[in-house]
């Protein structure tokens, strides 16, 4: 099995008899950081996509993605208001699945996939206002971006491969009840974006669910003046002090990584 982190909360995962997508996203801008030389249509062929939630930075390429398969046509599976989202955008509704359930169980070829229910990390007042204070005069051209891709259903994906568990997180808000409702994983995705205090939050998924290896992301500056890069050394240091037997990988844009 090969991991393969192209960016943001994109990540695209390669088994034996199965390729599947999560939140893929590569268009970025010009400003962006780490450079993401792949375009959406570079993206083509594989089985499933899955999406956490709607929000720009996760569902934009989608339309572009799924046009280069008019032939062998991936499913997409999401939350009701990323399908209305993309439905507007020009998807066909065929191609969409909506999760309209907690626990929603998928399987394809020897993968199976489950969504859990989750929350969006709440945006705190230090961050938007340093996010305002960078955006300034450009704020009613990067608007759409927010407008026209309402978050809603945020869902974690859960898939079994290969003999492993590997849990992925779109935003660190975790589920409803409470991270208890996860399962411990052997790999955790765990995004580090959304708020000052992101990487004690993040860390404190760690200890609670106590993964094998985590894979960092979503740590990019993957749109700037919206985003910034996250200093995530405080994330490393807390878990390498408090969860020493938890493997922490830091991946590199479009390298895989092998499991």
């Amino acid at each position: 099995m090969e991991i393969t982190w192209l960016g943001t909360a994109g990540f695209d995962i390669s088994t034996k008899d199965s390729r599947f997508l999560i939140d893929p996203y590569v268009s970025r801008n010009l400003e962006a950081e780490p450079v993401q030389p792949k375009k959406p249509a570079d993206l083509a062929g594989a089985d499933k996509i899955f999406i956490s939630h709607g929000h720009f930075d996760h569902l934009m390429d989608l339309p572009e993605i799924l046009a280069q398969d008019p032939e062998n046509p991936a499913r997409v599976f999401c939350s009701a208001t990323a399908a209305k989202t993309l439905e507007k955008m020009g998807v066909f509704p065929a191609r969409i699945y909506r999760v309209t359930r907690d626990n929603t169980a998928v399987r394809f070829g020897q993968v199976g996939a489950r969504a859990c229910f989750g929350r969006h990390i709440r945006f705190d007042l230090s961050l938007v206002a340093a996010t305002l204070a960078r955006v300034h005069t450009r704020f009613f051209h990067i608007l759409p971006l927010f407008t026209g891709y309402p978050c809603g259903q945020v869902l974690s994906w859960r898939f079994s491969v290969e003999g492993r568990t590997i849990q992925h997180l779109g935003s660190a808000g975790g589920p409803p009840g409470g991270v208890e409702n996860l399962n411990p994983a052997d790999v955790l995705m765990l995004p580090l974006q959304g708020h000052s205090n992101i990487c004690r939050i993040a860390a404190d998924l760690v200890v609670r669910l106590t993964p094998r290896s985590v894979i960092v992301h979503h740590h990019d500056n993957f749109y700037p003046p919206v985003s910034r890069t996250v200093d995530i050394a405080p994330f490393v240091e807390q878990v390498n002090r408090q969860c020493p037997d938890t493997r922490i990988i830091v991946p590199r844009i479009n390298i895989p990584i092998t499991l």
